[in-house]
């Protein structure tokens, strides 16, 4: 067997001449199908992985953009290991040399047997490919990828059709085919001495061969002997450019015509840079790993590894199930690895007198305490788990929990009005703003310059409470800074445009006739105020009220006072006109008092402006009341002392009254509270069933009186209270009495007239009389006291509270109104009320160092029963005067 060196290689590459084929080839083929144990396989169609162009038996040898064999019908019975040519004697030497590879897309030139030696066939165009056999109609390709349209021949002979794409997505454009003949019959021994040594393409590396280019343009190398025969022979070695890709030499062992294509790139095309290439790096490795024994062992070391910490990581995840995490720390208590019971037990051992205990607080400079519980702050405990969280999953997360810690603040249930009033409590550490304004000393505006102050932050404060109460040795609240509400520019405008110019003089009023009022500079201070206006300036302020109080009693004597019509009584009513009043508006008035106050001169002067006011009671509507006999009067008798001067004064104020038809009339209204700045004195009064004394007690007999009077002036009951207990000075079941907001006196004029109560009393006696029109006659009938009660016993202890009292039987009785027309004497109304009265108690008032006599029954020496001091239990009474 005859072999060639690398070196020869070289040399038929370099000198660009063709070569004779070694004889020894087929020798060559045989060896390596015997070694692998196989037969000599059938020529075959080139498989799908083969590029057109290359075709079965000794076509393999011939690359397909080199000169193209012309292929005859092969005859029957042929020998299909017959040499018989495929190329002709022209055949001319594809050059050794790298060719550029085409653009993408673009086919090389067709080109025939009368290519010039040393010519690019791909690029120089050649004449027809010279007479062959038309081949027969290709059949149908694979299941592969569609390799796009066909590429139109060359000048050549024709090469049938073109046969159809498969079902597979489409690789891009087809390459064009070159003129090629089309496949035929077997194809002769490659082994004849007639064959020249064919050049194949170079697969060159990934990155540049393919990737930008059609395989059918990568550079060529020749066809390497050796690499074949190590892989005929089930050596490692392989196709260059195509490591372990069985493939190839499985086309070559079978007789495929051509080298293995290189591997396909993106989108069905060849190339490098695709999954396909991945895959067969992949492959190589996964090949090279099964085949290292070391390599082997590190992967079961792995596996080992990565079996055990699986383990460890599922018996530590079922271990700590339902526990708390390792490495969590509430408030400085570790309780990791814990069950929640446990470690909530452990948490209220430290939390729960925590909670009890002052705790430092410091706000700004100032340092207090506060209680938590008191604040409000306990431990949200559902809250404090959740922030907890359940176990980690990852298992980074659990291998750092054995040497890390994870720290998880309380949760707090706030009691939210508990903590509002710790937040007013600690407001009295605020230092509020100094507001800027102008006061003045005597006549001098002085201005007092705004400052800024500080404030707790409630909100920022509340944080820090519910955040860390149950772990900072210190609570520092924080606070906000309160700016003031005026400015400084706005200060000193109000101080010139206003104050200054306010006490620059006197300013006055002049009143009707020669009489003046004046307001001095001193006066003037005491009236002007500066407020701030809420925009950041101030505002003046002037106090109405001095400055009438002021002014007033300078002007009085040129006011009139309005006076309503009243009556007087010598024989008949005789009614007194009205008085028309006349009197200065003063607010009105002192309207004109800021711009006199900014003006100078003259200009600080202006007249009162005065106002006629019409009396409440005109002489003509008085004159028409109707008021012209006495409709009903009563008098009660029997006071003295502080009760006689209350008397005195209530008669004084209803003294006059009229009540118009349908209005009703109410004592307390009428007289307002009764109180010693009106000239009421304290008396006696019942206060809820025993004697007492109050300021103005004693006017009951008032009200007895006016009650009466109305009684039988036939006026209509609005409303009235009898007293607790009976008095005998009053006629039972007829009597009234009040206190002021809780007790009133009320009749309604239900008359077609007015009412005038007349009211007067002396040292002793008091009586009221109703004047008007008088149209009915009013009897009173008595009944007999039923239903005697019996009183009880007070002891009180001696002293100004307690007002000794003899005590009367409580007894029911009744009381009958009977109205009758004045002029027909007909019964127009029947009406009774029945009253009952408590028994008036008797009041002891004795010592409290005087010790209970003990009983003279009670055995000497002995456990027998001993007397007790005489209790009883007070009864209730309404209050009221007496």
């Amino acid at each position: 067997m005859s072999s060639e060196s690398n070196t020869d290689r070289g040399d038929r590459r370099d000198s660009g001449r063709p070569q004779p084929i070694d004889g020894g080839l087929r020798q060559l083929l045989e060896t390596g199908r015997a070694q692998q144990g196989r037969p000599s396989p059938e020529p075959t169609e080139p498989a799908d992985n083969v590029r057109a162009g290359w075709r079965g038996g000794s076509s393999w040898l011939n690359p397909a953009n080199g000169a193209q064999p012309d292929r005859g019908p092969s005859s029957s019975g042929s020998d299909p290991g017959a040499d018989s040519p495929r190329t002709s004697a022209h055949t001319p030497e594809i050059s050794r040399s790298a060719t550029p590879p085409l653009p993408p897309g673009r086919a090389p030139a067709g080109h025939g047997p009368g290519a010039p030696t040393g010519a690019d066939p791909r690029t120089a165009p050649g004449p027809s490919a010279g007479p062959g056999v038309p081949s027969g109609p290709a059949g149908p390709s694979g299941p592969g990828p569609s390799a796009g349209p066909a590429r139109p021949s060359g000048p050549g002979p024709s090469t049938g059709p073109v046969r159809p794409s498969g079902p597979g997505p489409s690789a891009g454009p087809a390459r064009p085919l070159g003129p090629s003949a089309s496949t035929g019959p077997a194809p002769a021994d490659p082994t004849g001495s007639d064959y020249a040594t064919q050049q194949f393409p170079l697969p060159a590396p990934a990155s540049a061969a393919f990737a930008d280019s059609d395989p059918d343009d990568a550079p060529t190398e020749v066809f390497d002997s050796t690499a074949l025969t190590q892989r005929l022979s089930g050596g490692p070695s392989s196709w260059p450019g195509h490591p372990n890709n069985p493939t190839s030499a499985d086309i070559l062992s079978h007789g495929g015509s051509e080298p293995p294509a290189p591997p396909r790139g993106p989108g069905g095309g060849r190339g490098t840079g695709g999954p396909g290439d991945d895959n067969g790096r992949f492959s190589a490795a996964r090949a090279r790993l099964r085949d290292s024994a070391k390599a082997r062992r590190v992967l079961l070391v792995a596996a080992i590894v990565f079996g055990v910490a699986l383990v460890g990581y599922i018996s530590d995840l079922v271990m700590t199930s339902g526990k708390i995490p390792r490495g969590v720390e509430i408030a400085g208590v570790a309780i990791g690895g814990m069950d929640e019971a446990d470690a909530r037990a452990k948490l209220q051992e430290k939390l729960d007198p925590r909670a009890g205990e002052s705790v430092p607080v410091k706000i700004a400079d100032v340092q207090t305490q506060l209680v938590p519980a008191a604040a409000g702050l306990g431990v949200d405990w559902e809250a404090t788990w959740e922030r907890v969280g359940g176990q980690p999953l990852n298992p980074a997360s659990r291998l750092l929990s054995f040497v890390a810690t994870r720290e998880v603040t309380v949760a707090s249930s706030v009691d939210e009005a508990a903590l509002g009033r710790t937040f007013e409590e600690l407001k009295v550490h605020d230092q509020p703003p100094v507001e800027g304004g102008i006061h003045f000393e005597g006549t001098r505006p002085v201005e007092v310059n705004p400052t800024s102050g500080r404030v707790l932050d409630q909100a920022g404060a509340r944080t820090v409470l519910t955040e860390e109460w149950a772990t900072a040795s210190t609570l520092d609240l924080p606070v906000a800074t309160a700016p003031p509400a005026v400015r400084q520019d706005a200060i000193d405008q109000a101080m010139h445009q206003i104050a200054e110019p306010a006490v620059s003089a006197p300013v006055g009023y002049i009143g009707k006739g020669e009489a003046n009022a004046t307001l001095s500079p001193e006066q003037i201070a005491t009236i002007v105020g500066f407020v701030p206006d809420g925009n950041g300036g101030l505002r003046v302020e002037f106090d109405h009220k001095v400055a009438t109080d002021l002014l007033a009693p300078q002007l009085a004597s040129t006011e009139v006072e309005p006076k309503d019509a009243t009556f007087t009584f010598s024989g008949t009513p005789t009614v007194v006109p009205a008085v028309v009043g006349d009197k200065i508006n003063w607010a009105k008035t002192l309207e004109q008092l800021p711009a006199m106050l900014a003006a100078a001169g003259a200009q600080r002067t202006t007249p009162g402006i005065y106002e006629r006011i019409e009396p409440k009671l005109t002489t003509q509507a008085a004159e028409a009341l109707g008021i012209n006999e006495v409709m009903g009067e009563f008098t009660t008798s029997g006071f003295t002392g502080p009760s006689g001067v209350n008397i005195r004064t209530v008669a004084q104020e209803v003294n006059g009254a009229v009540v118009k038809p349908n209005d009703t009339f109410s004592l307390n209204t009428h007289t307002g509270p009764r109180t010693a700045a009106e000239g009421y004195v304290e008396s006696g009064i019942i206060d809820h069933g025993r004697p007492s004394k109050a300021v103005g007690g004693g006017i009951s007999q008032f009200a007895t009186t006016l009650y009466n009077a109305a009684y039988f002036a036939g006026l209509e009951d609005a409303g009235h209270t009898e007293h607790s207990y009976y008095i005998s000075r009053y006629p039972a079941a007829r009597e009234a009495t009040v206190f002021d907001g809780a007790i009133d006196l009320q009749f309604r004029n239900n008359t077609p007239h007015g009412v005038y109560i007349q009211a007067f009393a002396d040292s002793s006696e008091v009586t009221v009389r109703i004047w008007g029109t008088k149209t009915v006659n009013v009897e009173s009938f008595t009944g007999e006291k039923t239903k005697p009660t019996e009183p009880e016993t007070v002891t009180l202890p001696e002293g100004d509270d307690c007002i000794a009292s003899t005590g009367a039987p409580g007894f029911t009785i009744s009381d009958t109104r009977v109205i009758s027309d004045v002029n027909t004497g007909a019964e127009v109304s029947r009406t009774t009320r029945t009253v009952k009265y408590d028994p008036v108690p008797e009041v002891k008032c004795e010592s409290p160092d005087k010790k209970p006599e003990e009983s003279a029954d009670a055995p000497s020496g002995g456990s027998g029963p001993s007397s007790s001091p005489p209790t009883s239990s007070r009864p209730g009474g309404r209050p009221g005067s007496r």
